[in-house]
């Protein structure tokens, strides 16, 4: 099984830090060996080149016969046994060992009667001096890493300080807020229009939130034109539909006559609809609060949408809500519930959330998964498909949260949840 890593583990922030972090010891690492081992070459090289210039002298002193000097002697005990054999065998070599628990770099060489001549150098000085530069290494290296770490940090905390405002906006922009900008310090001076122009090069988070904001406007700008479109055409319509209405009231009875009076007033709720999702898409609606007992606001609801619909109070409270425009919720959520369900049609009250469950096939899935959409039904059922959309809007206005579910056991189930008093 793989370990479970932290959720902080995922984040860029993280991922940079610990790249950083390698990276700096890999390198740090291989320049404090690429020093070390040059310095120590060269200084064990001076000591060697030290040892075997006295270990001539002392030979020159030996074969005449001539006293040798301290540090130098035949066969002297400490003499390393490698190097012994060395000499005896007739080779010049040196060693660094320890002597009395000092370091000393040993240079040796043969005499006569198979024996060794060598020479002793204190080697004290240049070990301390490796060390001494190893330490430095070590510590040059920690707070050289340490140093990069930070400055590393800093500028990726500011990229994905950067990427995460562009998430927000994302977000807010997904969510409706097509006012949300990210206008990124990365770009241009803005325009008229709100915008940012390319100033010069631009990094890759500016690009994207550029685009971001690119995007969003143009969104918006087809979202206002489709949403003035939309009112145009529903103020349009409203002439000519009271027209046909007023016509439609002088003509005789008969069956004729219900049919086109039937047909004016479905044009007539639609127009009427269509309007009120113009204003709702606005988001310039205000409501007009008041403390209302939710229990007979249900009721009266109820009883407005006709069709005979069974209310249940469990628990009533009172709610600070625009009455109108809950009882247009309510009475829009049993309408739908009568026209595209099967009863018994049933509305619950337990506190601040009121349920609405009809016993039908339920809601299709793409409006359980999504919402309503205007104008899309389903199944061959009557209707444009506005019902749903305006409850939502208007539910959106009253700060209410509206949800869409199937009940398991069958049935479709619209629950709205309100702030309680």
């Amino acid at each position: 099984m793989r370990p479970t890593l932290p959720q902080w583990s995922g984040t860029l922030a993280a991922k940079a830090a610990a790249f950083i972090t390698v990276m700096c010891c890999a390198l740090a690492a291989l320049l404090g060996v690429l020093v070390h081992v040059q310095v120590t070459n060269q200084t064990v090289s001076q000591a060697r080149d030290q040892a075997l210039q006295r270990l001539t002298q002392a030979t020159e002193r030996y074969e005449a016969g001539d006293t040798l000097r301290r540090g130098a002697g035949v066969d002297p005990p400490e003499l390393p046994g490698k190097l012994r054999d060395l000499a005896v065998a007739g080779d010049r070599g040196t060693m660094v060992a320890d002597r009395a628990g000092r370091p000393t770099m040993w240079a040796a060489g043969p005499v006569d009667g198979e024996r060794a001549l060598a020479v002793a150098v204190d080697y004290s000085q240049q070990a301390r001096t490796i060390e001494g530069l190893d330490r430095a290494i070590v510590w040059s290296s920690g707070l050289a890493i340490g140093a990069t770490l930070l400055v590393g940090a800093f500028a990726v905390t500011r990229v994905t300080r950067r990427l995460h405002t562009t998430a927000l906006v994302a977000r807010r922009i997904s969510a409706g807020d097509l006012d949300a900008r990210v206008n990124d310090p990365g770009t241009g001076p803005r325009t008229e229009a709100g915008l940012r122009t390319e100033a010069g090069p631009r990094d890759e988070v500016a690009a994207v939130a550029a685009a971001l904001d690119s995007m969003a406007a143009s969104l918006q700008d087809k979202l206002l034109a489709e949403q003035r479109f939309t009112a145009d055409v529903a103020h349009e319509l409203r002439t000519p539909l009271t027209g046909l209405h007023a016509a439609a009231e002088l003509l005789p009875p008969g069956r004729p006559t219900e049919l086109v009076r039937d047909r004016v007033a479905a044009l007539r709720t639609l127009t009427e609809d269509l309007l009120e999702i113009s204003r709702l898409d606005t988001g310039r609606e205000r409501v007009e609060l008041d403390t209302e007992r939710l229990g007979p606001l249900a009721e009266r609801a109820a009883r407005a949408a006709g069709n005979g619909t069974e209310v249940r109070v469990v628990r009533d409270v009172s709610v600070e809500t625009d009455r109108r425009r809950l009882e247009r919720v309510l009475g829009n959520l049993v309408a739908n519930a009568h026209k595209h369900g099967r009863g018994p049609v049933v509305l619950t009250v337990d506190g601040p959330v009121v349920t609405i469950r009809d016993h039908g096939d339920g809601f299709p899935e793409y409006l359980v998964a999504h919402g309503p959409q205007r104008f899309r039904t389903e199944g061959g059922t009557r209707g444009h498909g506005l019902g749903l959309t305006i409850a939502r809007g208007q539910a959106e206005v009253l700060g209410a949260r509206l949800e869409f579910a199937n009940a398991p056991e069958g049935g479709a189930v619209a629950t709205l949840k309100l702030a309680a008093e």
